[in-house]
């Protein structure tokens, strides 16, 4: 056993004095009860720590705790010491080797690696065949950072050595599926064996879907015993859904929902009222069947694309990853990736871009030691510490640095490789905000749309005091509806975070283009021949605008004038305006077959936007409102005028595939972040953005 102060850059060296083994039993008396052997359900975190993005690969290494099995990395371990007084820590660290070489030359031949006994993600910056890893434990006992070299059967108390073997032994809380994929495994439904599904004759359009028993037309669940199309749960501010489907189960005890919108060959978004989880429904086609819903046949292949979408859509992935130009890759603050753990490229999406604004990293990044100091024992539960981890990794520059020649020559010289770490991989953030969510605790890509909403609704119902970031994104929308019998008007107000664009497909400026091209592609499909190159609908954003704010018929309006229902018109407009106005463009929609399909258009997406023509006007002269007490229209007078800053595409038919990638305007250019790698953009593609961020100019 040694001590080794130089460690944390106190004086003493690395030298120390060699104990006996009654030495090192006497030295961890007072500290064995607060050692544990890790029991059934306990997550053992030895990949990352709680605060940071360090691991065993990380040049300080990782401290595991033997009490909470918590993992911190070299500048937050004494954090938790000092918060918890725990004292024993596991120290973890894996070296990284040049390969020693043969007398012709070439590396070694392979052999089996003992001393690996890690379960780490491999660096792919390094050639395998070139370098050798080698881990390192030890127990580490506070304040004095007494060192135990591990393994130590003779010495260490029998506890204690069962402990670390149960330390090193135990799995990574995220299960993993493959190098690239993983999830939090949902369990089977207890119901879905015998689920009882009634003969109704019910049948599910593939589009049109309304709540059963309110106005909205979106989050919207099938229930899978009586085919009732409700909706979800609400937010916070009483968006996204009124909570019909869960009332629903109450009244009738029906357990199972499916989310529609979710539902691929691969399986849908399954919860269970019952068991109040996510869940997996084993037997979801059949039940799905009985409802006139072919999920096993909607698609062609393997990955959701029919044969003809591959084709026609190669030339979609390759502009919007701008391939075939030569990037150049941007390393340091602000420029740092996110690793894709599989199908998470809409949350690294949407998290680039939300960290691109200063609101947010002020709130997060701004308080980091208030927020780790104040953090709760398990920060890894916590939504503000791991906001703040995520962030501070994106915005340092720590995961984000460029290989220096000189650097590398002299380790290499010293037979060992530092390897500096590009992109980070948020699998706690993901598994934390995703926790007991239908839709993203799975693998399976999601709506960035759906996400968005998700990240505001969790900022609000975790803010820091008086402060709230998603407050810049938050606006209120006049909603005016008519009678059309009495024409007589009511006017609301509802809270929003984003403006849902329609795709105004009849104003495409080259409709002949688009005819021609669509009868040749299926004359060459009749005789199977080369399909012609993809056309694309090119729409004006005014005509997407102008839709926006047409009148919108609205059936089975209650009349409170009538006392009865009747035909009424609504149009909306805005009644404040956001800091930052985030556009969707609404390009997805479903066939008759239930085959997700996207429009596949070029729209002329502004730099400079002015929406001063959407402002409410509240009641006008004339007017006569409803018996309804409705709350006064705030009528907005501040500045409408916006500019682009950053905007996120989508590739593939479907939310439920494909990839998302994200470009942000930074320091006067645009930058492409496609999952880890960060590079400047050439040919930045605004016009086939599916989410944009734009910033209020102020007047």
């Amino acid at each position: 056993m040694q001590r080794r102060g130089a460690l944390f850059g106190m004086p003493g060296g690395s030298g120390g004095r060699k104990m006996a083994a009654g030495d090192i039993g006497e030295l961890l008396v007072p500290h064995m009860p607060t050692i544990r052997v890790p029991r059934s359900g306990d997550r053992v975190y030895k990949n990352e720590c709680a605060f940071s993005y360090d691991s065993p690969n990380s040049e300080g290494g990782l401290y595991v705790c033997m009490n909470t099995f918590l993992a911190f990395g070299r500048e937050h371990v004494e954090r938790h010491f000092r918060k918890t007084g725990q004292s024993v820590y596991m120290h973890l660290k894996r070296h990284v080797r040049e390969k020693v070489r043969g007398a012709s030359g070439g590396a070694l031949p392979k052999r089996r690696n003992s001393k690996i006994f890690l379960d780490l993600d491999t660096d792919d910056d390094l050639n395998s065949d070139d370098y050798e890893y080698e881990d390192e434990a030890k127990l580490v006992i506070f304040p004095d950072h007494y060192e135990i070299a591990l393994p130590n059967i003779e010495e260490l108390p029998a506890l204690v050595t069962i402990a670390c073997d149960a330390v090193l032994s135990s799995k990574s809380p995220y299960r993993k599926q493959d190098p690239d994929t993983w999830e939090n495994e949902l369990p089977v439904s207890k119901y879905a064996n015998n689920l009882t599904q009634l003969d109704n004759g019910v049948r599910i359009p593939p589009s049109g879907w309304k709540c059963a028993r309110c106005d909205l037309r979106e989050n919207l669940w099938l229930n899978l015993t009586d085919g009732s199309v409700l909706c979800g749960k609400w937010f916070f501010d009483s968006s996204g859904g009124n909570g019909h489907a869960l009332e629903h189960y109450r009244d009738m005890g029906y357990p199972l929902a499916v989310k529609l919108g979710t539902i691929t060959p691969d399986g849908a978004d399954v919860y269970s009222f019952q068991e109040e989880e996510p869940v997996l429904d084993p037997h979801l086609a059949k039940h799905l069947a009985h409802f006139g819903i072919d999920m096993l046949h909607m698609h062609g292949t393997e990955n959701g694309l029919q044969d003809n979408d591959i084709k026609l859509r190669v030339s979609e992935w390759e502009v919007i990853q701008e391939s075939g130009t030569k990037l150049k890759p941007m390393y340091g603050p602000g420029y740092t990736g996110l690793k894709n753990l599989g199908n998470s490229c809409y949350l690294s999406s949407v998290m680039q871009a939300i960290f691109s604004i200063p609101e947010f990293q002020r709130a997060y990044v701004g308080n980091l030691p208030r927020i780790f100091d104040y953090s709760p024992l398990d920060p890894t539960q916590d939504f503000n510490t791991q906001m703040t981890k995520l962030g501070h990794g994106l915005l340092s520059g720590q995961y984000s640095k460029p290989p220096v020649k000189s650097e590398l020559i002299e380790q290499v010289m010293k037979e060992e490789h530092k390897p500096q770490q590009n992109g980070i991989s948020p699998r706690m953030f993901k598994a934390f905000v995703s926790k007991s969510h239908p839709e993203f605790s799975s693998n399976r890509q999601q709506d960035a749309q759906e996400f968005f909403l998700h990240l505001v609704n969790l900022v609000e119902r975790n803010r820091i005091g008086s402060e709230n970031p998603s407050d810049v994104f938050r606006f209120l929308v006049e909603e005016r509806i008519q009678c059309c019998q009495t024409r007589k008007v009511r006017y609301t107000e509802r809270v929003d975070y984003l403006m849902q664009l329609p795709v105004a497909m009849e104003a495409a400026t080259n409709k002949d283009e688009l005819i021609a091209y669509e009868l040749t592609r299926r004359e060459a499909e009749a005789n199977r021949r080369p399909l012609p190159e993809l056309v694309r609908a090119k729409i004006p954003f005014s005509a997407c605008l102008q839709a926006f704010s047409e009148p919108e018929n609205v059936d089975d309006f209650w009349s409170s004038a009538l006392q009865a229902k009747s035909a009424g018109v609504k149009t909306s407009r805005f009644a404040s305006f956001p800091e930052y106005l985030v556009v969707q463009i609404k390009k997805f929609t479903f066939g008759l077959d239930w085959v997700p399909k996207k429009f596949d258009v070029s729209i002329d997406m502004p730099d400079l936007l002015d929406i001063n023509h959407l402002r409410a006007r509240g009641l006008q002269p004339g007017e006569e409102e409803l018996p309804d007490i409705s709350p006064p229209i705030v009528i907005p007078d501040d500045s409408k005028a916006y500019e682009l800053f950053a905007f996120i595409s989508h590739m593939g038919t479907s939310t439920m595939s494909g990839h998302y990638i994200c470009h942000i305007k930074k320091e006067g250019r645009w930058v492409i972040y496609n999952d880890h790698k960060v590079c400047a953009s050439e040919r930045p593609p605004k016009d086939l953005g599916y989410m944009y961020f734009y910033r209020r100019i102020p007047s």
